[in-house]
């Protein structure tokens, strides 16, 4: 079972910067007593953040009650890419929430707004637009219409589903069998026997990055090619910040063409901005067949969406492919207001531009604890790094774990290691960041690794 951050108020040292506010107690009394009693009707597994209450948030900065602030390296989890509580997209729910709060499947002003606005954004030939409401739930119908497109394709023969090792793409039950991480999956009795992994090319934990491993791998599976409908991989893997090489994502674009398997990019934290691009698939200079998005599509509610090409996403008639809250007007609302901030205040271009700062930051950190610091992982504004225990490559939990509390103390918001082992110190600040802040972030990591060491 993975780590609790403890309750006991801790007297540590007071920090007043910019950007952080420390009193010098943390947790106070106060949010002590409110979270024991959370604890008390909620389960163990929502117990695993950093003990803070969130009172009220803006730009990249987070605030309790009690006065103290935290500079925010999560964006809630990727959520709130043109910062926290962002004017614009108040204003959008708060207008929308006086009108009309939700509407089923009959159509709405926002809606349409929406699935129009994404359509301009997507790659051209993927302009079929699906609104759902969480990125499991977009997996879940990606695995539907990769599977119904591969039955027409060739026959019941061709469902097999490629997906990859140490990859996370949700927590219902599709999703978690598409994931890479065994543990995840341990209570699903009945496994689908056409749901595969194969290696991820990290360049770390999968050293070899050719191309050919996916083919010798389903060749090893006994899955010859034309039994495969599709394959889905997120833009990078989300437990360890990992991209993988331009070339082998180009291959696989290949391969899938060749075979007729549908190739999906999950960009359910890639989206919006956070690589530097509008899309992270961008990086790769391939398109998808179709693409699931989520979190930052609003910066705030709980909005997703399955992009495809047309062939793709009208394969179900009138009332067969629907959800509750699809196309909810308040959240299609935000998410409208969300998209037209990122390109008005150019927020796109400040993660490209930050996020080299960023990543030169991290690779300095990592040169100075080299023992400790297996890889730096990133592009843009998302970044991980794994920890290992000295001199190895076993996984590091409990020091991720350590530097995450010590940043924790020190004014500097990040959440519970994630990734393989639990060892990737995940780094995800909002995409309107200043170079100043990423700098007085990383100083901060830089100070709680030396001090979990000692």
């Amino acid at each position: 079972m993975a780590k609790e951050f403890p309750l006991t108020p801790t007297r540590v040292p007071p920090v007043r910067t910019r950007f952080r506010r420390i009193l010098g107690l943390l947790p106070d009394p106060k949010t002590v007593a409110a979270l024991r009693q959370l604890r008390r009707v909620e389960p163990i597994s929502m117990r695993g953040q950093p003990p803070v209450i969130w009172d009220r948030t803006r730009g990249v900065i987070v605030f309790d009650a009690a006065g103290n602030r935290w500079l925010d390296f999560s964006s809630g989890v990727l959520i709130t890419n043109a910062g926290h509580t962002h004017p614009a997209i108040v204003k959008a729910i708060t207008r929308q929430a006086q009108k009309c709060l939700t509407s089923y499947c009959f159509p709405n002003e926002p809606r349409i707004a929406l699935t129009r606005k994404l359509a301009a954004l997507a790659p051209p030939g993927l302009k079929k637009v699906f609104l759902l409401s969480t990125g499991s739930e977009t997996l879940e119908c990606a695995i539907k219409l990769m599977r119904t497109y591969g039955r027409r394709q060739g026959g019941d023969r061709k469902a097999v589903i490629v997906s990859f090792e140490r990859a996370f793409h949700g927590r219902t039950l599709g999703a978690q069998q598409i994931g890479g991480i065994p543990a995840g999956k341990a209570w699903i009795k009945n496994l689908d026997p056409e749901i595969v992994q194969v290696p991820f090319p990290d360049g770390f934990r999968t050293p070899d990055t050719r191309f050919e491993l996916f083919e010798e791998t389903l060749q090893k599976m006994g899955i010859s090619p034309d039994q495969v409908a599709g394959v889905v991989v997120e833009t990078y893997q989300g437990g360890g910040s990992s991209f993988m090489p331009v070339a082998y994502a180009q291959a696989l674009r290949a391969w899938c063409t060749r075979h007729q398997a549908l190739l999906c990019f999950d960009e359910v934290q890639a989206g919006f901005g956070r690589c530097g691009r509008m899309f992270g698939f961008e990086l790769y200079g391939v398109v998808p067949d179709l693409f699931c998005c989520g979190k930052g599509i609003s910066s705030s509610l709980p909005i997703s969406a399955v992009i495809g090409r047309q062939e793709v996403m009208d394969q179900y008639g009138p009332n067969e492919m629907t959800s509750t809250h699809s196309g909810n007007p308040l959240c299609c609302a935000a998410a409208l207001a969300n998209i037209e901030t990122i390109l008005r205040e150019k927020l796109v271009q400040n993660a490209a531009r930050v996020g080299v700062v960023l990543q030169k930051e991290l690779d300095a950190i990592k040169a100075e604890f080299p023992e400790v610091i297996g890889a730096r992982h990133g592009h843009g504004l998302v970044a991980g790094l794994h920890m290992v225990k000295r001199g190895s490559l076993e996984p590091d939990g409990d020091l991720a774990w350590d530097v995450v509390h010590a940043c924790f103390r020190k004014g500097l918001l990040m959440f519970a290691p994630v990734g393989f082992g639990g060892a990737t110190i995940k780094i995800a600040p909002p995409l309107c960041i200043t170079k100043e802040a990423v700098q007085e972030g990383c100083q901060v990591i830089r100070e709680a690794i030396a001090e979990s060491l000692r």
